[in-house]
C-alpha cells in the first residue's frame, strides 16, 4: 500500500462540520466538490462528496439565511457495484455510480476527481476491478451479487443527456424572457407564441431529467 494511502486518514479534514456527523472510527479519506443524485428527487445536489473508511457520502451544510444540512450516504460494507461512466456529450465531468442492490446513487465531478475516487474505493475495499464495459444504453447495467468494479462506456442521446437537458431548460427561459419583453412592447400577437415555446421546452426538460432519475 503506497505512502500516500496510509496518511489518508490523518491528512484529510474533509469539509466543514463533518467531523460531527462520523462514526465512531470514521476517518476522512477524500473529499471533493461535485454533485449527487440518489433519485429521491428530480435534480442533483451540489455537495461535497466524501469518502470515509466506513460510508460514501453526500454531505453540505449552511447556518445562512437558515441552518440546513444535506447529509446521505451508502455504508462501504454493502456496496455491490461501482461504475466509473464515462458519457458522450459530457465533456467536462465524469459519473460514478455505486449500489447496494437497492438503492443507486450517481455522483458527478471532474475527470481528475472521479478517478482518484474510483481508486480510493477500490483500494478500501480490496477489490479488483472489472473489463471495461461498454453499454449501448446507460440503463443496461447488471446489477452483482458481489462488490464489482467497472468501467464503462455509455452512449446517450444529446436529447437525454445532461448537457441537452441543459440546453433546453436554459433556452426555454431564455424564450419566455424574450416572450415576456416582446409581450410588452410589441403586444401580444408576438409574445404570446414564445412564451408558450418557453413554457414547453422547460416542461420537457424536466419531464426528461425526472424520467432519467426514476429509470
Amino acid at each position: 500500500m503506497s505512502q500516500e494511502r496510509r496518511q489518508a486518514p490523518t491528512g484529510v479534514k474533509g469539509p466543514k462540520n463533518i467531523q460531527q456527523h462520523l462514526q465512531e472510527g470514521e476517518v476522512v479519506l477524500f473529499s471533493a466538490p461535485g454533485f449527487w443524485d440518489n433519485g429521491e428527487v428530480n435534480y442533483s445536489t451540489a455537495c461535497e462528496l466524501v469518502l470515509t473508511n466506513q460510508r460514501i457520502i453526500g454531505y453540505y451544510t449552511k447556518s445562512f439565511p437558515r441552518e440546513h444540512l444535506f447529509l446521505d450516504s451508502l455504508p462501504l460494507a454493502n456496496l455491490t457495484q461501482v461504475s466509473l461512466r464515462q458519457k458522450n456529450y459530457e465533456p467536462l465531468f465524469r459519473e460514478l455510480l455505486v449500489s447496494d442492490g437497492t438503492r443507486k446513487i450517481y455522483m458527478r465531478t471532474s475527470r481528475r476527481h472521479i478517478e482518484r475516487l474510483y481508486a480510493l474505493l477500490s483500494e478500501t475495499t480490496g477489490k479488483s476491478e472489472d473489463a471495461t464495459q461498454d453499454t449501448a444504453t446507460e440503463d443496461s447495467s447488471t446489477p452483482h451479487e458481489s462488490p464489482s468494479y467497472a468501467r464503462q462506456k455509455v452512449r446517450t442521446s444529446f436529447e437525454s443527456s445532461s448537457l441537452g437537458i441543459t440546453v433546453l431548460f436554459v433556452g426555454g427561459l431564455l424564450l419566455e424572457i424574450i416572450g415576456v419583453v416582446l409581450w410588452r412592447t410589441q403586444g401580444a400577437a408576438i409574445g404570446t407564441p414564445l412564451c408558450i415555446a418557453g413554457l414547453v421546452a422547460v416542461t420537457t426538460a424536466l419531464l426528461v431529467r425526472r424520467q432519467r432519475t426514476l429509470s
